[in-house]
């Protein structure tokens, strides 16, 4: 797939995803938002890519959803009458699927299956789903300049992209609560203060802090990073801590009998490890050991 909204760019194992619309603030469109699906899924299984950053071209992230369209400016088909049993058993209906789903939310269930970390580098305000994307990435570092926004009921529309599952969890529900309901755009402090942004730098540094931890990342075992980013989203939602225990301790019996020998072997010599297993073959037997429709 070739890309007209977005640049895919792979330097040193380190992918940036950069959103590429900068004379409109990188507004989001439903062409953008099916070429970084493409982009996450193809990352997910592309072996030169150990870890990914995103970032906006210009000076803004993103400024949400480009409303200066003709008809449903979400791309949604306003002849059905869905109901949440529609969704439930007719989710992948081509009708659902194309006319009623919420793009956002398909864009972060893209990013949430995908098996490479992934890091918001956001250079300048994000807005919309600007911000709520940012939700389904793993570590969020912002431009002391930029601000950040949760702005649907002050445009008469809900919260989307899956945020109202992620933002409770980064911060609390009742910040949650407490953005969505002031629908007002945030500065970098608050949001660093509030827990949801883990660096706030200078604008020229937001790159460079990125690619440092990107680069960190990339030199591990791609397998073991893979499952533990998938580990910790998905045993932090069950019901009892045995549960965790039994997927950790599978992941640990294959990882001890793979990367972990040259781990352990590296550790003796007093060298770097050399790790070369690859997320796109190498996975354990076990994984995934959800059902991968419900991530889709």
């Amino acid at each position: 797939m070739s890309y007209q909204t977005i640049i895919y760019a792979v330097a040193d194992s380190i992918l940036t995803l950069t959103l590429n619309r900068p004379d409109k603030l990188n507004a989001f469109t439903v062409e953008m938002g099916h070429e970084l699906i493409d982009a996450f899924d193809r990352a997910s299984e592309d072996d030169t890519v150990s870890a990914i950053v995103v970032t906006g071209a210009g000076r803004a992230f993103c400024a949400g959803m480009d409303l200066s369209g003709e008809g449903n400016v979400f791309g949604l088909n306003e002849a059905f009458e869905p109901d949440i049993n529609d969704m439930r058993e007719r989710l992948r209906d081509p009708e659902i699927e194309k006319g009623v789903r919420d793009l956002g939310g398909l864009l972060t269930l893209a990013i949430f299956r995908c098996k490479k970390p992934v890091i918001a580098a956001i250079n300048g305000h994000a807005v919309g789903i600007g911000a709520t994307m940012t939700c389904a990435m793993d570590v969020r570092i912002i431009s002391r300049d930029a601000t950040m926004g949760f702005v649907f009921n002050r445009i008469g529309i809900t919260p989307e992209a899956c945020s109202t599952w992620f933002l409770p969890r980064i911060v609390n529900m009742g910040t949650a609560l407490e953005w969505i309901y002031r629908a007002d755009l945030i500065g970098s402090k608050e949001l660093k203060q509030r827990g949801f942004v883990t660096y706030r730098t200078k604008g020229k540094e937001v790159l460079e802090k990125a690619y440092d931890l990107a680069g960190r990342i990339s030199r591990h075992s791609q397998v073991s990073v893979a499952l533990a980013r998938q580990m910790m989203y998905r045993n932090v939602c069950l019901k009892h801590p045995r549960e965790a225990h039994e997927v950790e301790s599978l992941a640990i019996y294959y990882q001890s009998r793979t990367s972990g020998k040259e781990g352990v072997q590296a550790f003796r010599e007093k060298r770097p490890p050399r790790f070369s297993d690859k997320a796109s073959a190498d996975m354990p037997r076990f994984y995934p050991w959800w059902d991968e429709v419900e991530d889709k």
